[in-house]
């Protein structure tokens, strides 16, 4: 035998309320929402028709309850029954033959968010050539429908909201204008709350002009708290689409989950919706009014499908032509904005080639000949070297410069990635990943003779620093007034960081870093002492093996110091030994 599933109301509801409904403030929503969906009804077949919604708050109406009435299609009796008796049902423009889009309502659940608030809900309504119906309905499920003791004066509907004891407070007439005006302050019928209009005066974006300018930075300001750097229009016919983008006047944090404003058929659908422009367009917060896209079950939020996707790319091709537009016509605004949101361009160049030729053009860059952009820097020397890490440009950069080999430090965000795609846009760029340990091939030789003479020293000096994995290498290079310079490539940072580690681990993990952590000796970081620093060259003299000990020791931690190196607790304790050896070294001479 076939049955028919019983429905808990207050189960229904207690499950919008903590699953579906983000807050009870909806219920306003979806009144209106209901009251706009009649006008509309009522309307496609009588556009003369009067088009007006009336909030009276207890204050008002004097025995503590909330009527919103409508100048809509109204009900007639059986489809009371129909439509408001069925939980679950779409709404009543389909069997009333109008077309989806042309009505804000999705899912036939709206008139259940007042229970939210209401323990009884009254609506009285009265259809075209039909009596005045009224159904009650309560939030334990119960619900009647009789003929109405007084006629409506005119077609439409009066939702009377009975409060329940501890939601007064959602019915009281500053919040219920709040709530008005924050759902309904851009529909195009008129909305009143205690016959105050409160609906606006058409969408902010429309019109042209300096006030149009003016009154969008006001906007803005009263939105999102800031005043625009700019204002992008924004249209995508195929979403019934249209609004504007307000390009932020500080740096926007990129991990941050951008949340934009969404309209659909000027009904307020999010305050932050998230996911309607780009990732990579985080400096820009947009308010939008739509009439294709799809609502959530919530009406909170928009759903994830491949109009969305077109749409959100639509859009990110609007805010991309913006910005060739800007570096076209007013280079100075271009600088202004990169200076501030250069992480989000960076983050489209990596997959847009008109903006990495934007961002090699205008962007400068850290190099060690002082700031410049990377077309610059190719106009003056053809080869783009960098480094990947900006703690390698540090340790290089000031001894790079020495040499006459430019550097680009492309250590900052997106830098490396962006220099690595050049040849794919410039066929002709050429660059050249740069390691500290690259340096020392552009140091100088010493003569034979020098070196040869050199040799028992640099044994000595070996010996000092063979427990901390490091040649000692003796070179010739500028400027001469540093005495000695660390240089390591990536395998012996990688080696140098599994042995630190292996310091923290259980013996049978040592085991495996130590093997991991193997070298060959051409990988081993170098400790480069300078031949033309007058004090190398004295210590290079000196016959006291202790002596010389220390003396290397010290150039060893100065190296490090210098170049920004990480100091491991073997190195701290090397600098501190060295430096008291030193100092005694020097007092025991006195005496």
């Amino acid at each position: 035998m076939d049955r028919t599933f019983q429905v808990d109301l207050r189960g229904v509801v207690d499950l919008l309320s903590h699953h579906l409904y983000a807050s009870p403030r909806v219920y306003v929503r979806e009144l209106l929402q209901n009251a706009v969906d009649a006008i509309t009804a009522r309307r496609s077949a009588d556009p003369d028709a009067p088009a007006r919604v009336r909030f009276e708050p207890p204050d008002l109406t004097g025995d503590g309850t909330l009527r919103v009435s409508d100048t809509g299609v109204g009900l007639t009796e059986a489809q009371v029954h129909q439509f408001l008796a069925t939980i679950g049902r779409s709404s009543k423009r389909d069997d009333f033959g109008f077309a989806r889009h042309d009505f804000l309502g999705q899912f036939g659940i709206g008139l259940l968010s007042c229970f939210l608030v209401a323990d009884e809900i009254r609506v009285l309504t009265r259809a075209e050539g039909s009596p005045t119906v009224l159904w009650r309905g309560f939030a334990d499920g119960r619900y009647s429908v009789v003929p109405a003791d007084t006629e409506r004066s005119e077609v439409g509907t009066t939702v009377t909201l009975v409060p329940r004891r501890d939601a007064e407070q959602w019915l009281l007439r500053r919040t219920v204008v709040e709530l008005v005006e924050l759902y309904g302050s851009l529909l195009p019928v008129t909305v009143e709350v205690d016959d105050l209009p409160v609906t606006g005066a058409g969408l902010p974006w429309q019109g042209t002009g300096e006030a149009r300018r003016q009154r969008l930075g006001s906007y803005c300001q009263e939105l999102f708290g800031f005043v625009p750097f700019d204002v992008v229009d924004l249209s995508v016919p195929a979403a019934g689409l249209t609004g504007v983008a307000f390009v932020l006047p500080m740096p926007a944090n990129p991990a941050a989950r951008a949340g934009h404003r969404v309209y659909l058929k000027r009904m307020l659908l999010a305050e932050g919706a998230e996911g309607v422009l780009p990732d990579w367009a985080f400096f820009a917060r947009c308010v939008i009014d739509t009439t294709e896209l799809r609502p959530t079950a919530s009406r909170e939020a928009l759903y994830e499908d491949q109009l969305l996707d077109d749409t959100r790319e639509a859009l990110g091709d609007q805010l991309r032509g913006w910005l060739m537009r800007l570096a076209g016509r007013d280079s100075r605004r271009l600088l202004e904005f990169l200076d501030i949101h250069h992480l989000g361009v960076k983050a489209l160049a990596l997959h847009d080639d008109e903006m990495l030729r934007l961002v090699e053009r205008w962007w400068p860059m850290e190099t060690n000949n002082g700031r410049m952009t990377l077309a610059d820097f190719r106009a003056q020397h053809g080869l783009v070297r960098y480094t990947a890490q900006v703690d390698e440009f540090r340790q290089i950069g000031a001894v790079a410069a020495a040499q006459g080999m430019p550097v680009v430090n492309a250590g900052y965000t997106y830098d490396t990635q962006l220099i690595e795609r050049l040849p794919v846009v410039e066929p002709g760029a050429l660059i050249e990943r740069v390691e500290p340990s690259d340096l020392s091939t552009h140091f100088d030789a010493l003569e034979p003779a020098v070196e040869l003479a050199k040799r028992p020293f640099l044994a000595r000096a070996q010996r000092a620093v063979d427990r901390l994995g490091c040649e000692v290498v003796l070179r010739s290079y500028d400027p001469a007034a540093m005495p000695a310079m660390y240089l390591a490539n990536r395998s012996a940072a990688f080696a140098a960081e599994l042995r630190a580690t292996r310091e923290r681990v259980d013996e049978v993990w040592a085991d495996v870093l130590d093997a991991l952590a193997r070298t060959d000796d051409q990988d081993r970081p170098q400790l480069v002492l300078n031949y033309r620093n007058p004090l190398v060259r004295r210590i290079t003299e000196l016959a006291d093996d202790d002596l010389v000990r220390l003396s290397v020791e010290g150039l060893y931690g100065q190296a490090l110091l210098l170049g920004h190196h990480p100091l491991r607790p073997a190195d701290a304790a090397l600098l501190n030994s060295s430096f008291l050896g030193l100092l005694n070294k020097a007092v025991a001479h006195e005496d």
